[in-house]
């Protein structure tokens, strides 16, 4: 039987690369995100070049409600779902105490608390089927504490490593597994206008080798593992004054 992968934040970005990835290994696709127009043209894209089935639903991630009503349709439009990724985010953010509790608040809220309500959504399926693969992708500046535009960003992005380590500690020995991505710099279009990041990919690069990495299902993993695996270990000890150089 063919393999179907739930994908949200899949209009665009490393969410729409992956997607397309996927396709050419021949699995079925369940995509969603808040703009259709551009879920039906990949649906058209990939059915037409890799003959493979592909299901589409709108789905804004902070209706928490309309999370669950989804991935349950994918679930009865596709009859199983063997991996979820939790792809869908913003990369907003502002620097603390300057007045924008409201940008803020809501990069925490979409990238952590609409994440929960995503693994809820994906484990209650797991759950039934007795069998699923959780993939959350959190970033490499979860690995501590970072200046600036993404202090309130990076700490969204721990508590999502948490929160699947924690997923992941229940389901030890068993046929559902957790993984947990650490992308470094990727261009994409939620960055396209951002100054030159270290190390970065482009967009086709970094969604080539996530998907790389997802079929291995690990534990954890860094993307591009060449720079990131020896920063990000090198982060965890590293004065924070040097970390801050990587922002």
């Amino acid at each position: 039987m063919t393999k179907t992968i739930l994908i949200t934040g899949a209009s665009s970005g490393i969410g729409a690369g992956m997607a397309r990835e996927f396709a050419k290994k021949g699995y079925n696709l369940a995509i969603c995100a808040r703009r259709l127009e551009r879920l039906d043209a990949l649906k058209q894209e990939l059915e037409t070049q890799f003959g493979i089935q592909v299901a589409t639903k709108v789905l804004d991630v902070t209706n928490y409600d309309q999370v669950f009503e989804v991935f349950q349709a994918f679930k009865q439009e596709l009859g199983h779902i063997d991996r979820v990724i939790v792809n869908a985010g913003i990369g907003d953010g502002r620097r603390i105490g300057k007045g924008h509790f409201d940008i803020n608040r809501a990069t925490v809220e979409t990238n952590f608390i609409s994440a929960l309500a995503q693994c809820e959504a994906a484990i209650e399926i797991f759950r039934a089927q007795k069998t699923g693969h959780l993939v959350v992708i959190s970033s490499m500046s979860a690995i501590r504490g970072m200046p600036k535009h993404l202090t309130a960003y990076g700490a969204s992005k721990a508590g999502i490593a948490a929160l699947a380590e924690g997923i992941r500690a229940e389901f030890l020995n068993t046929a559902i597994k957790v993984t947990t991505i650490f992308p470094g710099y990727i261009r994409t279009e939620i960055n396209e206008g951002a100054k030159k990041l270290p190390f970065e990919v482009d967009e086709k690069t970094g969604s080539r080798l996530l998907a790389l990495e997802i079929e291995k299902e690990p534990i954890k993993a860094y993307v591009p593992k060449w720079p990131w695996l020896p920063i990000g270990l090198a982060m965890k000890v590293l004065p924070l004054k040097l970390v801050n150089k990587l922002s």
